[in-house]
């Protein structure tokens, strides 16, 4: 099974047209309209997927991120639109730089190749995945969790119509329905197929992929984040900022985890952070602990941990050292912030704390490429090398270096060594 996959992926690579062909603009309205036609299908095949979730007897939480309504459909075909229009300046070529005399040198876009991503849960991540990569013309591997493979079976469906009323290759989308780990596993050996391998998840699925993997990994570290909060900070401010980092979207992966209150305002933090109203758990450390529905201790365990649900934890800490530490030991690198109005205090937080994003004064949700300014973007990366932060559009493409001549020779050059 993986050969006749491989070889169709690799097939359509080879014969997919150059990034920022108009086909690459058709299939982003093609399968907008695909998703707006199917959506009633694509609901059917997702009851499937939680009627059997709900009988395995997973949790509410997991459920929420698998279920689909008529609610994602909306954002789904923005994506696509968004994607069409930023398409012409991601896959121009670079302005020519002289060189040689009357030579030119440029940058051309060239697509990654091959993309393999395994994530969970989100079928929402489907349509992301068939949708950017091939945009600039990477050929996709989609592998989604068990627990949805009813919807990503529709919906790789619907993408592979898309790429054909396009003019795109077979191939260029496929999506794997089968549970079956043995295949997983051959494909992350298969470096010489496949380019580079997205994994977006938890924490163990994306470690598996780094061990297990040949292939170059592009991958967030999973989203166990932090605030921390000055002494010169406003608690009322700090409170706010912190409810909007955990509370919009309470699984996501730029999703706060821990604050670390400077020990001065730690329990005005406690206090306004209950004054709010919101529902959520609320896990003090014992120094800080007050009685409440919504309050319970704090343990060791769960520095590092990400909760995946609406709790949140407040450790006080002696100064920006110790949260910078903590922050160090038990961090993912994916988003830290800080709320401070000492402007050394703030500058000391970037100079020392290291993430794909840092955050001042603001949500740590602030992390994401649309709200960037950065346009769609497929996962977040957390790694230092090809990329980091949000994996937008340009990610998912490299350059060739095109050397424009006229006849032009380098010549025996004095004290070359080549």
């Amino acid at each position: 099974m993986v050969t006749e996959i491989l070889a169709a992926t690799s097939a359509a690579r080879d014969t997919a047209p150059a990034p920022g062909d108009e086909r690459y603009d058709s299939y982003c309205t093609e399968l907008a309209r695909q998703l707006t036609a199917n959506w009633d299908a694509v609901l059917a095949a997702n009851a499937e997927d939680i009627a059997l979730a709900r009988q395995r007897g997973l949790g509410e939480p997991l459920i929420d991120r698998l279920q689909l309504g008529y609610q994602h459909l909306a954002p789904l075909l923005e994506l696509a639109e968004q994607t069409r229009k930023a398409l012409p300046a991601v896959t121009a070529c670079s302005p020519g730089t002289p060189a040689f005399g009357q030579s030119v040198v440029r940058r051309k876009p060239k697509p990654l190749g091959v993309l393999l991503m395994i994530y969970e849960a989100r079928p929402t991540v489907t349509v992301e995945g068939a949708l950017l990569a091939v945009a600039v013309g990477n050929a996709v591997i989609l592998r989604g969790g068990s627990e949805i493979a009813a919807t990503n079976a529709k919906l790789g469906e619907l993408a592979a119509n898309a790429a054909r009323a396009a003019g795109l290759p077979e191939g260029m989308v496929s999506v794997l329905t089968d549970g079956d780990r043995r295949l997983v596993r051959e494909l992350l050996k298969r470096h010489d197929a496949i380019d580079a391998l997205i994994p977006r998840g938890s924490a163990s699925l994306i470690d598996y992929c780094r061990t297990a993997s040949t292939i170059p990994v592009i991958a967030s570290g999973g989203g166990v984040n932090h605030l921390y909060v000055d002494s010169s900070a406003d608690p009322a401010v700090a409170a706010r900022i912190a409810v909007d980092s955990k509370l919009t979207e309470p699984t996501a992966c730029n999703t706060l985890e821990m604050v670390l209150a400077h020990q001065d305002i730690a329990a005005q933090v406690v206090t306004e952070l209950l004054a709010l109203g919101e529902e959520f758990e609320l896990r003090l450390d014992p120094a800080l602990l007050v009685p409440g529905e919504q309050v319970s201790e704090l343990s060791a365990r769960d520095d590092g941990r990400e909760f995946l649900d609406r709790s949140l934890g407040v450790r006080p800490v002696a100064d920006l050292a110790q949260a910078t530490a903590h922050i160090r030991q038990h961090g993912s690198k994916h988003t830290e912030g800080i709320v401070s109005e000492d402007p050394l205090v703030v500058q000391e937080f970037l100079d020392t704390v290291d993430a794909a994003a840092l955050v001042v004064n603001g949500s740590l949700r602030l992390h994401d490429g649309p709200t960037m300014g950065l346009g769609p973007e497929i996962s977040i990366s957390t790694g230092r090398l090809h990329t980091r932060g949000p994996v937008d559009l340009s990610a998912l493409l490299t350059y060739s270096w095109v050397i424009e001549g006229h006849g032009t020779v380098r010549g025996k050059e004095r004290g070359s060594a080549s």
